[in-house]
């Protein structure tokens, strides 16, 4: 286990990466809401930017509810904060993993409060697929998601022998 004054730079570095995707996410939204009023071919056949209000959750889900999807956003935000050790089970990336997704978090939130809605902008595409549009915040959750994931499959459970006890 890492000592405490390991942990707290850890939860410090954790607190500046969720710090950092909140100032990403809101400096692009303005950018975009100030720059783009139309779709901008970035790579013809896959990737545009566009300005895209989106008063739900992914894919739509729950438009028009945004104070509901705002409650869940601020309870797990809350939980992440205070059952952090216990969610990370000591996993430094499961640490930077939280800081994503609290990051990401923050920034869709401060977006519902402030906007009404979620500034999206990155549209990828590709023949007759399409991927809605997201933003940084979005991305942040879905790479902490992910990595979290992965370290879950990879790390032992707790209380369960590693690899390098049976031997």
């Amino acid at each position: 286990m890492q000592s405490e004054k390991a942990l707290r730079h850890l939860v410090t570095r954790c607190a500046m990466l969720s710090g950092l995707i909140l100032i990403i996410d809101q400096i692009t939204k303005v950018i975009v809401e100030n720059n783009i009023s139309s779709s901008i071919k970035v790579i013809p056949g896959l990737f545009n930017l566009v300005f895209v209000k989106n008063t739900g959750a992914a894919w739509g889900i729950l438009a028009g509810k945004g104070w509901l999807l705002l409650l869940i956003s601020i309870i797990v935000f809350i939980l992440i904060v205070t059952f952090i050790r216990r969610i990370t089970e000591g996993w430094p990336e499961r640490y930077y993993s939280m800081a994503l997704i609290a990051g990401g978090i923050a920034g869709n939130s401060i977006d519902r409060i402030w906007r009404g809605s979620v500034v999206d902008f990155l549209d990828f595409h590709y023949g007759l697929h399409h991927w809605p549009a997201f933003n940084v915040a979005d991305s942040a959750i879905c790479v902490g998601v992910f990595i979290f994931i992965i370290s879950s499959w990879i790390r032992p459970q707790p209380g369960t022998e590693t690899p390098r006890s049976r031997q």
